[in-house]
């Protein structure tokens, strides 16, 4: 199969490609670098079952030509990370919205399967714990530029759905659970990463709110192995699928755990949501999926640890940090420890 993969140069982009050429897959990608880095797939760049276009899903005739010769879509790219949304909610909107709408306009012709990354953002505010697919959203008023990713994405989803009912297109949507890894950037208000920055370079570990909120994370490795799977599932077609872990933790005892893992003298520091991205921002308290759909369709069952993905981003984080540092190029990750590929 040769699968095409927009937003190929993000985090999650960069390691599906590494499962789809590791299961014999040819793999073609293009991301406009806007919050994906060429280094996420630098190791790749010799492959001979992968090609890769620097540009964006919105230039339309390349979009359209590389559609017309892959098998299927992957449909990742997207404005991505808190920060991002609150600072630039007109783009945020124009992105989600009009790339999405593109890549199953083309598709639609061609009859291609594609896959939709969406967001445990969607389900808002919505007390029913855990979220289950079939669930009821609850959003915020259109006055807080926070719920402008939430509404954008759930546009995404209703187009991919009317796409399907109308013109039968093999659609296929999952709403993704904080997903964690090597390769992944804090820049973007991604709370592991940046606290373990943080812990790393000495810094105060900075939490938002009073650090009560409720998280479920899951390692890339397995959000991706669940993204192949599912699009190799023609039974999954037309549906919504969770993808997450199961593991819930305080964002306060995550940091914790990161201070006591990186940086044990390291403070905590407390910074009020009004200061940390605008006025009036709203969070939720708790987010958990239910996970029994995806379980059933393909038998998913998420396999690290949370302590498995602290190490995981400790490890790519501190080696970045030492290549940065002078005279410390080509020392390991972490003293004792295998340096992540």
């Amino acid at each position: 199969m040769k699968y095409l993969i927009t937003g190929s140069c993000g985090f999650i982009g960069s390691h599906l490609t590494d499962v789809l050429l590791a299961r014999g897959h040819s793999v073609v990608g293009i991301d406009d670098l806007t919050t994906g880095s060429i280094e996420n797939i630098l190791h790749l760049k010799s492959h001979p079952r992968f090609q890769y276009y620097i540009d964006s899903v919105t230039n339309e005739r390349l979009l359209a030509e590389l559609i017309d010769y892959s098998d299927a879509v992957f449909h990742l790219a997207a404005v991505v990370g808190v920060r991002l949304v609150v600072d630039e909610p007109v783009r945020t909107i124009k992105t989600n919205i009009e790339c999405t709408e593109l890549v199953l306009k083309h598709a639609a012709k061609k009859k291609r399967k594609v896959l939709i990354a969406s967001t445990s953002e969607v389900y808002g505010k919505s007390p029913s714990l855990p979220y289950a697919e079939d669930g009821d959203l609850v959003y915020g008023p259109t006055t807080k530029s926070r719920w402008s990713y939430a509404f954008s994405k759930a546009i995404d989803e209703f187009l991919a759905l009317a796409y399907h009912k109308t013109h039968a297109l093999p659609v296929i949507i999952v709403r993704l659970f904080n997903t964690v890894g090597a390769r992944q950037t804090g820049q973007y208000g991604m709370v592991l990463p940046r606290f373990v920055k943080q812990a790393v370079t000495g810094r105060a570990l900075t939490v938002y709110g009073d650090g009560a909120q409720r998280r479920c994370f899951c390692h890339v490795a397995d959000v991706t192995q669940a993204l192949a799977n599912l699009m190799a599932t023609d039974e999954c077609v037309g549906e919504i699928y969770n993808v997450g872990g199961q593991e819930e933790v305080t964002i306060l005892d995550l940091a914790e755990r990161i201070r006591a893992r990186f940086n044990p003298g390291a403070k905590i520091e407390f910074v009020p949501y009004d200061v940390a991205y605008e006025p009036g921002f709203e969070d939720m308290m708790q987010r958990r999926p239910d996970i029994s759909k995806i379980a059933k369709a393909i038998g998913f069952s998420p396999q690290r640890s949370l302590a498995e993905m602290i190490e995981d981003v400790g490890q790519h984080v501190t080696r970045g940090a030492q290549a940065e540092a002078p005279g410390t190029r080509g020392v390991p990750a972490l003293a004792g420890e295998p340096a992540l590929a």
